[in-house]
């Protein structure tokens, strides 16, 4: 709506709601001063009475239609109240006509006519204002002249100046008015546009400030439930370390409900002794650093958790605290020390494992000399006693390079479905007499239903025997050793047991000891080669070695629990073998008779020199080289003649693989035998075509009965 449409409709209203006042009053005035005529005129009473009757019911007639149609337009109201006024100047005009004339008293009741028609109605135009006076006068003045014989023309002057002096007064104070309230109507409609904008921007506000709080609500609502729902625990607490928030994880971390945390200081929980650290970080990340590190915590049952601590200070209205996320790495911690055990055992395992191969190089010269020297008959007794002594050093020295080997995962394994069951109840029986003369008691523990697992039965009893005759170590003053056995189905839970144990079906072996248990100080070293907790000379420290390579060597994992002073347990996993066949090796059989001449390559010269001298000795021609690159191309000249080539497989230059590849190519009838201080003859024959294989150390019986299987001389054909 503009300006002067609110005027206008303002305009209406008041012209409305005043012409109905004036013309009330004016009813009112009317019949209330028929007393006055009364005294004044008693014998035109009646007259003056039916006049006013008349007035005042053109009056109401007026007003009704005045409020009946009181939402008509402006003209229409101007039009009521003109007619209301025309018809009281007439009355009075009738009764100034019929009472004195020019002289009559009653020409002052134009007087109230001027002060009701033009002090109560608006105009709001100063012509329209003169216009409505000039008709009220006329009213008064053109009927005087008309009907009058004016005598008193003093008098008729001296009235028609006053009343002219009133209209103009009305006049100017009407339009005085009128512009006083067109003023005011403008301000009001200002003020009701300014109202109404601010109104506007109020409803605005409210609905920002409604936007804002709903925005407020749904974003601490994410926060909560991000804080709440985080897969970490978490934690804000002040400078001083008191805590003000916790979530629902840092609570489940800790074992503790969130009102006995909050409040508390961080440090309570804080299992970690080192006082000065703690300060010093927390002052690093009061000044703004982030920071990650390890710490432990207590829990409520006494127990500590190894956490990961993300924290930063945050600066919230010019306090600064400090927001740290807890992260459980107990079981992380635990897996990776198994990992690193296991790549500690690989890599001991490759040293022992080359280590045994030199000695078996060795052992293999030593022995082989042995053997010829025990043929010299010039030794007498004493020397042949003292080369018994050597020979049996050797042959220990031996065995327990055969230890390392399969500790090193180095040796041959013939894997069966194996009864685990049986196994453990035939090697309970084997040590009951040791273990009953240590006051040890055997208790089995055997669950009937487990299946078969796959396995070398010779290698599995050695991990029982060796587990069993540890525990009964564990216990010099006698004990209890509880062998148990179970199996179990493992998804992806079976990493948590170790990280290299695979999901599927295992058989699990435990045996549980009543001893002195282990320190943490030791755990990590007990499957280490030679480590050993006994006096020196009680023991070679090979035994859990051992255990552990032939576990691992059966895709399965062993695993230790101990409490110092009262118990250890070792539980071993080895995957079932449910329905599984073996599959036999088929190798031909009545080779046909060759002869000619033998050829020996070996990088080792005193290996070499008992190889050949023994293969000689039984009348057989032999070519000896110590150079693989040497032995190839005399081959490669003489292949005609050579039978049998005799190859250690771990050489320099060329690998015994390769150089048996390249004999194969130049002469496929050539027999071949592979020597090795390592038990790798399926490994090698993956590769290449052996007809023998020999393990070093060897005596020289074993070496010519596969010699002569292969090779016959012509004197033994004779």
């Amino acid at each position: 709506m503009t300006k002067n449409d609110y005027i206008k409709n303002e305009l209406l209203r008041m012209m409305s709601f005043w012409g109905n006042v004036a013309s009330a009053a004016g009813i009112i005035v009317t019949l209330s001063l028929s007393a006055l005529d009364y005294v004044v005129a008693p014998e035109r009473f009646h007259q003056f009475f039916i006049y006013r009757i008349i007035c005042a019911s053109i009056i109401a007639l007026l007003l009704l239609l005045q409020v009946y149609y009181h939402k008509k337009n402006l003209l229409f109201q101007y039009s009521i109240f003109t007619l209301v006024t025309v018809a009281v100047s007439i009355m009075v005009s009738a009764m100034v006509i019929s009472f004195g004339g020019h002289q009559s008293i009653y020409y002052a009741g134009f007087f109230i006519i001027f002060i009701y028609s033009l002090g109560f109605v608006p105009f709001f135009s100063l012509m329209r204002t003169v216009i409505f006076a000039l008709l009220i006068y006329s009213i008064f003045f053109v009927p005087v002249l008309l009907f009058d014989n004016i005598t008193n023309v003093r008098l008729f002057i001296n009235n028609n100046v006053f009343l002219l002096a009133t209209a103009v007064t009305a006049v100017l104070w009407r339009h005085y008015n009128d512009k006083l309230m067109q003023r005011n109507l403008s301000l009001e409609y200002d003020l009701s546009q300014e109202k109404e904008q601010l109104k506007m921007y109020s409803t605005q506000l409210e609905d920002l400030v409604a936007q804002r709080t709903k925005e407020l609500a749904v974003s601490e609502q994410k926060y909560r439930g991000l804080f709440d729902n985080a897969s970490d625990g978490v934690a804000v607490y002040d400078g001083n370390g008191i805590v003000v928030n916790v979530n629902r994880k840092f609570c489940e971390l800790h074992g503790f409900p969130v009102e006995a945390i909050i409040g508390t200081n961080i440090r309570v929980l804080d299992a970690d002794k080192n006082d000065a650290e703690k300060q010093a970080r927390i002052r690093r990340l009061l000044d703004g650093e982030s920071m990650i590190y390890e710490g432990k915590h207590y829990r409520k049952d006494g127990e500590t958790i190894l956490l990961e601590i993300s924290a930063k200070g945050l600066d919230v209205d010019g306090s600064v605290y400090i927001q740290a996320f807890h992260r459980d790495i107990s079981d992380k911690k635990r897996l990776q020390e198994q990992l690193f055990q296991s790549q500690k055992m690989e890599s001991i395992g490759m040293l022992a494992g080359g280590l045994a191969h030199d000695f078996n190089n060795i052992l293999s010269a030593i022995v082989g000399h042995l053997e010829l020297l025990a043929d010299n008959d010039r030794l007498d007794g004493d020397a042949r006693r003292h080369l018994n002594v050597i020979e049996s050093s050797a042959r220990r020295a031996g065995q327990m390079i055969a230890k390392l080997l399969k500790f090193a995962r180095k040796g041959s394994f013939d894997f069966q479905p194996v009864d685990l069951n049986s196994v453990v109840r035939d090697t309970s029986e084997l040590m009951s007499k040791t273990l009953s003369h240590r006051n040890v008691e055997a208790r089995i523990e055997l669950d009937h239903t487990i299946p078969h697992l796959m396995g070398d039965t010779n290698q599995i009893e050695q991990v029982v025997m060796n587990l069993m005759v540890n525990a009964a170590d564990a216990m010099p003053d006698g004990g209890t050793v509880t062998v148990a056995t179970a199996a179990k189905m493992f998804g992806r839970e079976a990493a948590q047991i170790h990280p290299l144990l695979a999901p599927g079906s295992y058989v699990i072996l435990s045996i549980t000891d009543s001893g002195t248990g282990i320190s943490a100080a030791i755990k990590d070293k007990i499957f280490d080669p030679f480590f050993t907790t006994k006096e020196k000379g009680k023991g070679t420290g090979l035994g859990l070695a051992m255990v552990y390579g032939i576990v691992k060597d059966h895709k399965g994992a062993v695993t230790v629990a101990s409490q110092v002073g009262k118990w250890t347990r070792f539980q071993v996993y080895i995957p079932s073998a449910p329905g599984w066949q073996p599959v036999q090796a088929e190798f031909p059989a009545n080779l046909p008779p060759v002869t000619g001449m033998v050829l020996i390559v070996e990088d080792e010269a005193d290996t070499l020199k008992f190889v050949s001298d023994t293969v000689q000795s039984f009348g057989y021609a032999v070519i000896s080289e110590g150079d693989a690159v040497r032995a190839l191309k005399i081959f490669k000249e003489r292949s005609e003649e050579i039978a049998l080539v005799i190859s250690d497989i771990f050489m320099p230059a060329i690998d015994g693989r390769d150089l048996i590849k390249n004999f194969k190519t130049i002469k496929p009838s050539v027999k071949v035998i592979a020597m090795s201080g390592y038990q790798i003859e399926d490994f090698v024959r993956q590769d290449v075509a052996l007809d023998d294989f020999l393990r070093k150390p060897f005596d020289g019986i074993d070496l010519i009965r596969k010699v002569n299987k292969l090779v016959r001389p012509k004197s033994l054909l004779s």
